[in-house]
Order: C-alpha cells, then sequence, then structure tokens
C-alpha cells in the first residue's frame, strides 16, 4: 500500500479553540523528524471570546514549533525575550532545546479576520545530540520564503530544500517542509531524496494517480518507503508536503519532547516547581502541569 491515510483527533484547547491532531498517530509515530501536526480553524471569534481562548505561557523542550498561519494572526512572545506577531505565510520557528517558554495570543486586531484563523503547527523532533541545545527563536516573513509557480501548481518552501529550492529558516537535521495550492487537475509528488514524507490536505480534495483513491480535508497521507505516489487535485486544492530523515524513536507527552523519559519527568518536575522562567511581558498567569500519568 503506497499511501496511508490518518484522519485527525479533536482536541479542545479550550474557550472554542479546537485542533485536529495527525501526528503522533498509532503508525506511523512520526514523519521524519515531525513528530507533532495540528490544524486549527478556521475559527471565528470576537475579541473576548479571542482573549479566553489565548494559549497561556507553558514549556517545552527536545523540539523545535514551526507555526504556520493560512489566515489571522497570532502573538507569540518567549522568555528569551521576543515578541512577534505572525501573518499569514511567516514562518515562526521556535528551538526548545534544553528548555524555552512562550505564550501565543490573539490579541491584535486580525486575529479572526476574514475567513477566522486558521492554524498549522507542527513540532520538529531534534537530533540527539542538540536536544539540549541552546533555546532559538527566529521569524521568517513570507517574502523572503522561495516560491515558484508554473500556472498550474505555486509553491512555497517553508523549511529544507524541495523543488529546487532552499529556505532560509534554518533545520537541525535532513527536513522538508513545503506549502503548495494546486489547480484543478495539477499534480505534485514530494521530493524523492528524503526517507520518509507526507502530504497534508489542508483544503480541497486529491486523487491517488496510481490507486485511484481520493482524499479530502484533513487528511494526512504517510506514504510507503520508496513510494513516489503523485497526487492529483480534485478541483482546486491546499497541500502541506513534509518529511526528512528519521531521527529514531521520541517520547511525546504533554509539550516535552525527548529520547529519555527520566529527562521529560524531569522537566515536567521543574514545571511543576517554578523553575522555568515565564515571559517578563507575559508572566502573571501559566499552563499548570496536566495530571496525567507520564
Amino acid at each position: 500500500m503506497n499511501i496511508t491515510a490518518i484522519s485527525g483527533r479533536e482536541h479542545d484547547l479550550g474557550h472554542g479553540l479546537r485542533v485536529l491532531r495527525s501526528l503522533p498517530a498509532d503508525a506511523p509515530r512520526s514523519i521524519g523528524p515531525f513528530v507533532f501536526f495540528d490544524h486549527a480553524g478556521p475559527v471565528v471569534m470576537d475579541a473576548a471570546d479571542g482573549r479566553r481562548a489565548d494559549v497561556r505561557p507553558h514549556p517545552h523542550i527536545g523540539l523545535s514549533t514551526v507555526s504556520y498561519l493560512m489566515s489571522g494572526s497570532v502573538r507569540h512572545r518567549d522568555n528569551l525575550g521576543y515578541d512577534q506577531v505572525i501573518h499569514p505565510g511567516d514562518v515562526n520557528w521556535m528551538t526548545a532545546g534544553r528548555g524555552i517558554v512562550h505564550s501565543e495570543r490573539f490579541d491584535v486586531p486580525d486575529a479572526f479576520a476574514g475567513a477566522g484563523l486558521e492554524l498549522l503547527q507542527t513540532w520538529v523532533a531534534l537530533p540527539d545530540d542538540q536536544q539540549e541545545c541552546n533555546p532559538s527563536f527566529a521569524h521568517h516573513a513570507r517574502a523572503g520564503l522561495p516560491e515558484t509557480d508554473d500556472g498550474h501548481v505555486w509553491l512555497r518552501v517553508l523549511a529544507g530544500e524541495a523543488f529546487g529550492l532552499t529556505s532560509p529558516v534554518p533545520v537541525h537535521s535532513p527536513t522538508f517542509y513545503v506549502h503548495a495550492e494546486l489547480q484543478d487537475g495539477a499534480s505534485i509528488q514530494a521530493p524523492a531524496d528524503y526517507r520518509e514524507r507526507a502530504a497534508y490536505v489542508v483544503h480541497g480534495r486529491v486523487r491517488d494517480e496510481a490507486g485511484g483513491a481520493e482524499y479530502g480535508p484533513k487528511q494526512l497521507l504517510a506514504f510507503a518507503p520508496g513510494g513516489q505516489p503523485a497526487l492529483r487535485a480534485v478541483g482546486a486544492a491546499t497541500v502541506m508536503l513534509l518529511g526528512g530523515e528519521p531521527l529514531g524513536p521520541r517520547f511525546v507527552w504533554w509539550n516535552f519532547v525527548s529520547s529519555s523519559k527520566a529527562r521529560i519527568r524531569a522537566a515536567a518536575a521543574d514545571w511543576k516547581a517554578g523553575r522555568f522562567e515565564l515571559p517578563a511581558s507575559d508572566n502573571r498567569e501559566f499552563i499548570p502541569l496536566p495530571d496525567k500519568p507520564l
């Protein structure tokens, strides 16, 4: 079977903000270094409801978070001192390493403008020798990301190398992440020079040219190793292509990713004891450690 279709599980982040989580799945748990894939929205809220849906300060270790918007806007603040609004087409790449704390707030006027907020957030695991690196944050505006358009397929390379283009976003291991817009009948294949690859259908429908199966919005399509399926748009379609080289098993618990359960337990104890520093500009509240087993 060339394609494994994964339908995300719904998670309620509170106050009307729901996400579909496609990774981790039962199988596969990850795609290359990607260990987490959330799709939020599109959702429209008024200013008061939007503020209640704010994602308060919370910690991460052992990963890079990658935030990408289809519509709306979000304000990022972290304990490194960064305060950055992200708009559609921009990339926020935050590397937690040994530990970082950030918040995601909807306190900007266009947070739910137009079609509403629609956010894709992925987590990329770090290689073994970089899991405890110093935390960092980088914002890359859409104007600085490489694009190409042949009249049938438009695409933007968000991270890594693909389709002869290289993103300026720094990656820690072989990785690719691409936003593609397909006209009706146009087809696309994921880059062949990565071991693990997938496509996520954001909007519209696509058909596997070899097998004939159709897939709809909010499905993650994991490609079999060595397979090279071509996806053809049935009507206009928006597709994310992602993958890279696998990094080995990773444990994911709450906001922590590590190759070591002991490291996750230590991070949980540190957060519970208040040993993580909160963002200086957003330190009046935080998300408590969840009451669930490690």
